[in-house]
């Protein structure tokens, strides 16, 4: 099995932002000493707990301090911006960094409503043009305008020798059905919407057709991951993430909290539902409960790649919970 991350970049409590970057850097770099496959940017907006706004940025840093991890956006929020400057901004960290780039595309809003309208500068925006932003961000990633694209002729540069893989972030069977018929790279969110993964990575498999990115589907799941010394170990770091993660669906502080502070919240029992709910979209446990998890999950949606994420609030834990998936599958 492949392991990559998707790092949202969680800022914890009493921690500043340059230190939770600090340690971003750091963590990339002990991924690509452990042999993890990829090293992707999550791309929120307006939000105190979570410090990748842009991750073109963030990928150009930490390409440039490390040597053979791919890096990437997970993703690039397309309804947001013009498909010609993504492409550009694509095709010049291509070229400074070859055969290094993921170009992850997805369309969610990534912010509020004000937020998405600032995004824009006030212009209105509509979703379901997300289709047509994606069929022309290929256009241009790969200079295939058609003769009767309003914008054929020009050409987004530079112009490198190689382009970088489209993945395309989904949620379910439709986006699927998409990147598929588009011969693109899939991953599914099972972090956020676990409940239609096997259907989703069916409907892609069936789908697929071959394009000049990829000759055969390709895909991976993403997923909550925390990987304790035991059972028992995790569970004490879950407290951060679970409650994290309330607080996240409810618009209240993103920052993640100590597990000190996790436990002494009183929790309602519609909350305690709720992340009851949450702990879908995770795997937690000891070596032994999560190469079991993390296996079945691989078998079921038939993919041999995972990228994963773990918002726990010790920096040091979630170096350690790395470097155990990495002893358990690499």
């Amino acid at each position: 099995m492949k392991l990559s991350i998707l790092d949202q970049v969680p800022v914890s409590k009493n921690m500043s932002i340059t230190e939770t970057l600090q340690q971003t850097a750091e963590l990339a770099q002990h991924a690509e000493f452990l042999g993890y496959t990829r090293y992707w940017f999550a791309e929120h907006h307006g939000t105190r707990g979570l410090a990748s706004t842009s991750p073109e940025i963030l990928m150009s840093y930490i390409a440039s301090i490390t040597s053979r991890i791919r890096v990437g956006s997970g993703g690039v929020l397309l309804p947001q911006y013009s498909p010609y400057k993504a492409a550009e901004n694509f095709r010049q960290l291509e070229a400074v960094f070859p055969g290094r780039i993921d170009l992850g595309v997805g369309r969610s809003p990534g912010g509020t409503r004000k937020v998405r309208e600032a995004l824009l500068d006030g212009a209105a925006r509509d979703l379901s043009e997300f289709p047509r932003k994606l069929k022309d961000l290929i256009y241009y990633i790969t200079d295939s305008l058609p003769s009767d694209h309003p914008f054929h002729g020009i050409k987004a540069a530079p112009l490198p020798e190689s382009i970088p893989p489209v993945w395309i972030l989904g949620l379910g069977e439709n986006s699927a059905r998409q990147t598929a018929e588009l011969g693109l790279n899939y991953v599914f969110g099972h972090f956020i919407k676990p409940d239609r993964g096997r259907e989703a990575f069916r409907d892609y498999r069936e789908h697929f057709v071959p394009s000049l990115f990829s000759a055969s589907p390709q895909s991976l799941a993403a997923v909550f991951v925390i990987c304790g010394k035991d059972d028992d170990h995790a569970e004490e770091l879950a407290y951060s993430q679970d409650l994290w993660l309330l607080r996240v669906e409810k618009g209240l502080d993103s920052r993640v909290p100590s597990i000190e502070e996790a436990k002494s919240v009183v929790r309602s029992a519609a909350d305690r539902e709720r992340m009851a709910i949450n702990r879908k979209r995770m795997i937690i446990g000891g070596p032994d409960k999560v190469k079991k998890a993390m296996n079945e999950l691989s078998d079921r949606y038939e993919t041999d790649e995972i990228m994963i994420l773990t918002n726990v609030y010790s920096f040091d834990q979630k170096k350690h919970s790395f470097s155990r998936l990495a002893e358990l599958f690499l």
